[in-house]
């Protein structure tokens, strides 16, 4: 495989960032153009619901300096949508009518909010979170706001919620499943985000779906569930989840997944010759677990960016980790690495729920698909180890056992 002339990324997020800033790591000595339609410079997410959101910073993490994309000669063009890619012309049409011929392509286009489809939902002041701008704005309005609700139980919805409650807002969540984070963590460890919010004064409103947002042309001030009660509220987010932005793929006549990726081979190829798809929306296929994996997490970005700057320039690998994200809630912080099925897994407590001091393990055929470590810190490498190394443990020794005597054995 020759060098290419020149490699365009399609979206400026962390996963594009990364990769174009991978490619120069390597010596790459050819153009790169990197389009993104965020007005700012390409940043991490995780903050934006986390510290930014509470308030201990004004700034996201950004993926690189200020002037990285100039000094490493990386034409970064800001606020620019792709709106064709023509596979067989090897050519990207943006909204400000610039044609960019390629040699090598980057899809990642990374997702969008979810959307309720229900009566209201086009009203305006109706939230999500997705974006810097996102952030700052939802932080100013908890600020200020005496009632929140928001609907959706999983991460942003339960981190929002943490955030809102730090603001001294009342804070409702409303989701259908019966339990925070249920189908991530199962009933039993999705218990101790339940109760950790309960003290903190958040109203649960789970097993209730959501039958339509109230309000007028001034705005959202309500959300009416199918049970008939109306739950009033200065700001409602909705947080129902993201959809990969596959939009230009399809258009493109590239093969997308059941649930919207961009389909990839595990070396993050798609089918069409020298065109590549990183983040959010890479369906590929996964040596590790033999199937196609599609995750929405900020490390399979990072570490997807990196990684396809290699196979960009020549190389041929599989793309291997495992998925890894963390969260922080109050008073808890926790890492989860793998990828587990909740509901046949066998689950392996280490240390006490109820303290929220311990280490959750998922089981499957003497095999750890999934660890995930609450306010305990000292075991990260080993956790990684036995997600990765696929050692064969059984329960009693993750209970009891030196972890790193596992994993070394």
């Amino acid at each position: 495989m020759s060098e290419p002339r020149k490699i365009v990324i399609i979206g400026a997020g962390l996963a594009g960032a990364s990769a174009a800033g991978a490619l120069r790591e390597r010596g790459y000595a050819g153009e790169i153009l990197l389009l993104g339609t965020d007005t700012h410079r390409p940043y991490e997410l995780p903050p934006l619901s986390k510290g930014l959101l509470v308030g201990k910073t004004d700034e996201p993490d950004w993926v690189h300096d200020e002037g990285f994309y100039a000094e490493k000669d990386i034409a970064f063009k800001s606020g620019a949508t792709a709106t064709k890619v023509e596979l067989g012309a090897r050519l990207v049409h943006d909204d400000a009518g610039g044609e960019h011929r390629f040699d090598r392509l980057v899809l990642a286009t990374g997702s969008r909010p979810r959307a309720l489809q229900v009566p209201g939902g086009g009203l305006p002041g109706l939230r999500t979170l997705r974006t810097l701008d996102d952030a700052l704005a939802l932080r100013s309005a908890f600020k200020d706001a005496g009632r929140v609700v928001i609907v959706g139980a999983g991460w942003i919805g339960t981190e929002a919620a943490a955030a809102a409650r730090e603001h001294g807002a009342e804070v409702t969540v409303v989701d259908q499943v019966g339990s925070p984070l249920l189908a991530v963590l199962g009933e039993q460890v999705s218990g101790v985000f339940k109760d950790l919010h309960a003290e903190h004064g958040v109203n649960w409103r789970l097993g209730e779906g959501v039958a339509g947002f109230t309000g007028g042309p001034d705005g959202v001030t309500g959300v009416r569930l199918r049970s008939g009660d109306e739950l009033a509220a200065d700001v409602v987010l909705v947080a129902v989840g993201a959809a990969p932005r596959g939009d230009l793929a399809h258009a493109a006549g590239l093969e997308l997944s059941d649930d919207g990726g961009v389909c990839a081979d595990a070396g993050l190829r798609t089918a069409a010759p020298d065109v590549y798809a990183i983040g959010d929306i890479a369906a590929h296929f996964h040596p590790r677990y033999g199937k196609r994996v599609r995750v929405e997490h900020w490390s399979n970005a990072k570490w997807q960016g990196e990684h396809v700057a290699g196979n960009l320039v020549g190389e041929n690998e599989p793309y291997l980790r495992s998925p890894y994200f963390f969260s922080d809630q109050y008073d808890l912080g926790c890492e989860y690495r793998g990828l587990a099925d909740p509901e046949s897994d066998e689950l392996v407590v280490r240390g006490d729920l109820a303290s929220r001091d311990f280490t959750a393990f998922w089981l499957r055929d003497g095999q750890v698909t999934a660890a995930m470590n609450v306010n305990q810190w000292d075991d990260g490498d080993a956790l990684k180890a036995l997600v990765e190394g696929r050692a064969a443990v059984t329960a009693e020794q993750l209970k009891t056992a030196e972890l790193k005597g596992l994993v070394s054995g």
